[in-house]
């Protein structure tokens, strides 16, 4: 057996029983090396001692064999967050298929409907709220 699978073995074995990473600690840990950058380009020690602080309350959370404590926490975090996450979600599909379909909005619920690129005038019916309405696809 080589060092790396060593080392690996070893590190997997340290961490039974702790909590690990999850979504809560990827965000920390994305606005902590954000402060990280603001306070190296402005040269302000609040966001400095605020990274600082977000990288030990990560690592905290990682190595916690309070498993149930830190799972509810993420829960929180992941419930506050559904609907913003959802959205991001939704923007980045619409921005992938744009080529193939045009997004747009009902005018009376604002729901997000689709149609395929090329169709001509189409008179679409809305799902949500069944508004009839004519749309260029």
């Amino acid at each position: 057996m080589n060092f790396w699978q060593r080392m690996k073995d070893s590190l997997t074995r340290w961490m039974y029983g702790r909590y690990g990473a999850d979504q809560l600690s990827r965000v920390i840990l994305y606005a902590s090396l954000f402060l990280l950058f603001v306070s190296f380009f402005t040269g302000l020690l609040l966001p400095f001692y605020l990274s600082i602080a977000g990288y030990g309350w990560m690592i905290f959370r990682m190595f916690s064999r309070n498993l149930q404590q830190r799972a509810h926490e993420n829960e929180i975090y992941l419930q506050k967050t559904n609907k913003w996450r959802t959205s991001l979600h939704q923007a980045r599909v619409r921005f992938k298929n744009r080529k193939q379909y045009k997004y747009f909005r009902c005018p009376s619920c604002k729901a997000w409907l689709r149609l395929p690129r090329g169709k001509g005038v189409v008179t679409v019916t809305c799902s949500r709220c069944h508004t009839s309405f004519t749309q260029k696809s």
